[in-house]
């Protein structure tokens, strides 16, 4: 069997989906989408681990990826070109 990817928001939405069923079991969850208990019981251990560490923005770091040399030399090039 091939290993299927989902993208990262699906995960969030199926746990999120899991823990607002108080009563339901991860079984049925999956069941209800589609997907192996095991893979949405995968998505629960992982989710519940990155709990406790804190987010970005916690510890001052920026939201978003720093630009690349490349991409600063790109944006500096228009800039002198407009310059000029």
């Amino acid at each position: 069997m091939a290993m299927k990817h989902y993208p990262p928001e699906s995960k969030t939405e199926a746990v999120t989906l899991y823990r607002s069923r108080a009563d339901a079991t991860i079984r049925a969850v999956a069941e209800d989408l589609g997907i192996n208990h095991e893979t949405l019981r995968n998505w629960i251990r992982t989710d519940d681990a990155l709990a406790h560490l804190p987010r970005p923005e916690q510890l001052g770091l920026p939201l978003s990826m720093p630009a690349s040399p490349e991409s600063k030399n790109t944006a500096l090039h228009k800039r002198i070109r407009k310059l000029e």
